[in-house]
């Protein structure tokens, strides 16, 4: 088939609307056709991003908060982080989709459909992939993919733990925050359920985003989750007098499974192709470098890299590890972060988590925790990548 467009982008979340951002913030792209397919028309405010970052990107006007402190709690430690050179920062999810909604208003080029994409597809003889639509095919000469079409199927060799979270945006009447630190990790929460933790994030004196998060693969009755936020809310902030102003509530895979990156003319983006880090469930930075690489890739004429770079696959192998150590039970989650956080630099850790830590960090990381769990643990996980390659 003919293309009709020179790019499609295949959902509209934080994946393909980053990409369209960084598309429309490029005059290389002025004179692009840029189809953009999603079911839904992201008109309301359904999740809040979080993320670090040394340096201010291209959403950094729609940032609503950030906080250079934060907070770890846990049954044995009690820590207050310096994270410099980073900034913890909070996006919520409905100026982020006006505000790149709103951008492409200002560009001829961008052109939007509201339906459902039921498929996508190569067409090796055009050198184009197209996206199958309820009533026809539309084509381009490469289709950014962010849609799961069906569940994530592990192997028996791969894990897949969900992290699953409800959020209440609460006010109080009286001063009850400091938005000045946030509470990145709070493990004192039972862990009847598995790896378990609170998030607070103040943005006022009265009002603050508190979070339920699990690390399992199960998840629970939507009552669990409230019943949990009432208790800590009670419990351990103290509070009694608030109003819910906002509830969020959703899933993010946790895998080791390599997803793919590139089919030919199909390139698949976001959670589809694995930004989604499988150790922390954090997505929104991986996301931010990955559609910069497609950019400079586009403008160049490069080959989208089709296979993981070196520290994508060592931050793989690090995630297989915990994974497998969660999996098989052989430490409790708040365990291992409680270690990490108590014998390392938090900034340190942040870039460990971004897979951007050098060699050095990670042998110091690693050794913060148990050997003798981990390095088996690891050296089990290195031989299952190295057969099954």
């Amino acid at each position: 088939m003919q293309k009709e467009y020179d790019y499609i982008i295949a959902g509209a979340g934080c994946a393909g609307l980053s990409l369209l951002m960084r598309m429309m913030n490029d005059s290389f792209f002025d004179n692009k056709k840029i189809l953009v397919v999603d079911a839904d028309t992201k008109n309301i405010n359904d999740r809040t991003w979080c993320f670090w970052e040394k340096e201010p990107d291209i959403f950094e006007p729609i940032v609503h908060h950030q906080w250079n402190t934060l907070n770890f709690f846990s049954k044995d430690l009690s820590k207050e982080l310096a994270i410099y050179p980073y900034s913890y920062k909070m996006i919520e999810g409905l100026t982020f989709y006006n505000f790149v909604k709103n951008n492409a208003l200002l560009h001829a080029n961008i052109h939007w459909i509201n339906e459902k994409v039921i498929n996508i597809v190569n067409d090796s003889s055009n050198r184009t992939a197209g996206i199958q639509l309820s009533n026809r095919s539309i084509f381009a000469s490469k289709v950014f993919n962010s849609i799961l079409f069906s569940p994530i199927q592990p192997q028996s060799h791969q894990y897949n733990f969900q992290q699953h979270f409800k959020g209440w945006v609460i006010n109080t009447p009286k001063p009850s925050f400091n938005p000045g630190i946030a509470t990145f990790m709070d493990f004192r929460v039972s862990q009847k359920h598995g790896t378990t933790f609170m998030y607070l994030l103040p943005t006022s004196t009265t009002s603050a985003l508190v979070e339920y998060t699990l690390f399992t693969k199960d998840l629970l009755p939507q009552a669990a989750y409230d019943i949990a936020l009432k208790e800590y809310i009670h419990d351990f902030l103290e509070i009694n007098d608030y109003t819910i102003a906002h509830e969020e509530y959703g899933i993010i895979p946790m895998t080791n499974m390599k997803l793919p990156l590139v089919d030919e003319n199909i390139v698949f983006i976001g959670i589809a192709g694995g930004q989604a880090k499988g150790s922390s469930g954090y997505a929104f930075k991986f996301i931010q470098k990955k559609t910069a690489q497609i950019i400079n890739a586009l403008k160049t004429g490069r080959t989208i890299p089709g296979k993981l770079s070196i520290n994508a696959t060592k931050g793989l192998l690090y995630d297989s590890t915990l994974l497998h150590v969660l999996h098989h039970q052989k430490m409790p989650g708040d365990q291992i972060f409680s270690d990490i956080f108590k014998f390392n630099n938090a900034a340190n850790v942040l870039s460990f988590l971004d897979n951007e830590s050098s060699f050095f960090t990670d042998l110091q990381i690693m050794s913060s925790v148990p050997t003798s769990i981990f390095l088996p643990a690891a050296l089990k996980e290195l031989l299952i990548k190295i057969y099954f390659h």
